[in-house]
């Protein structure tokens, strides 16, 4: 964490329990009814937040904690040895709470309205530019309306926001579950079940054949395999930096910046891997598939065979196709048999039973 002498703060902001009104963290007493601020009300970061100019307001941001008299509860600065209020001895109060790291405030809205007398406000306000009452900020003034081709009906002021979202997120929901029940009665449920037979049979067979061979790979991060060689690896660095808002208990906050270095190791190498040089494949019209059985040298191996099976229908419309799950099944279709195919709403085959 760096500290110097050129160090950084912003004013926070409280809300008076009294009133609701918005303070400047520096205002020891509500600007809007004068009552003051309790021990337990928390400092928060404000939308409109600038960093600290002014060098009155500087030598407070580092003056400590504030401490709340121990016998009329006043909030005095850290450094103060007796309350300003009552005179009673500071040693018997409580300092207020720091080290907090404080999270960003929502950014302001552009005006705000008035709950007592319905004034236009900006934003950034603490108090009604008419009226003097305390301004909250989750109220907004509706936007302008859109062009009148895509224009939407206004939502009434007294309208609560969060019911309008709740109705938007739940037609999104209702949409998309009503595409998810529409895809399943698409392709999932049956739809009709039609017979066929077995005009023809058709399968392919393939098995790859494989060799080692000598693969680089370069700038591949993190920690090269066991069995690399030919091996060169760098660390890159970077040091990466972070601000933070941290609660100096005195209505201010200070702007740090913590820092950390992070690395990364980056390699090239070279491993031996398995790699298909070559695939034979065989094809037939029959129940039986096989497989070619190539001649492998010694630094060869067969890689893992493959087949795609495949019984043509006739059905009174036309021709289907079925791809079978398995060998066993596919030795199950002899030509001219009949089954009863199970189709969906798009016609696909969805299975076949005897």
């Amino acid at each position: 964490m760096e500290k110097n002498e050129n160090r950084k703060f912003v004013e926070l902001e409280w809300v008076c329990p009294n009133c609701d009104g918005r303070n400047k963290g520096s205002k020891k007493t509500c600007e809007n009814c004068g009552a003051p601020q309790p021990d337990n009300v928390k400092f928060q970061r404000a939308s409109d937040e600038k960093i600290v100019a002014d060098e009155k307001n500087i030598e407070a941001a580092k003056a400590g904690a504030d401490i709340h008299c121990g016998f009329c509860g006043t909030r005095n600065p850290g450094n103060a040895v007796t309350c300003s209020q009552c005179g009673g001895d500071l040693k018997e109060g409580k300092a207020r709470q720091a080290g907090q790291i404080l999270q960003a405030a929502p950014p302001p809205l552009k005006a705000v309205i008035c709950t007592n007398c319905g004034a236009e406000n900006l934003g950034s306000a603490r108090m009604c530019k008419e009226c003097g009452a305390p301004i909250k900020q989750a109220e907004a003034v509706a936007p302008p309306p859109l062009p009148a081709l895509a224009q939407v009906p206004a939502t009434p002021a007294s309208a609560p926001k969060k019911k309008v979202n709740g109705w938007i997120f739940a037609a999104i929901g209702a949409f998309f579950l009503i595409c998810c029940v529409a895809a399943v009665m698409l392709f999932a449920i049956p739809s009709k079940s039609v017979k066929g037979t077995v005009t023809n049979l058709q399968w392919q067979t393939s098995v790859p054949v494989q060799e080692i061979q000598a693969v680089n790979y370069s700038n591949e991060r993190g920690n090269p395999p066991s069995d690399a060689y030919d091996l060169s690896c760098r660390t890159d660095s970077q040091e990466v930096c972070e601000e933070k808002t941290v609660d100096q208990g005195n209505g201010f906050a200070e702007v740090v910046k913590e820092c950390h270095t992070e690395s990364e190791q980056y390699c090239n190498y070279t491993v031996d891997e398995w790699k298909t040089i070559q695939t034979y494949t065989l094809d037939g019209n029959d129940n039986y598939p096989v497989y070619e059985n190539p001649s492998l040298s010694g630094d060869q191996r067969a890689g893992s065979a493959t087949e795609s099976l495949t019984v043509i229908f006739s059905i009174p419309d036309g021709q289907e196709t079925y791809s079978p799950g398995s060998i066993s099944e596919f030795q199950q279709f002899e030509i001219g048999s009949v089954w009863t195919l199970k189709m969906n709403a798009m016609g696909g085959v969805m299975s076949v039973e005897k």
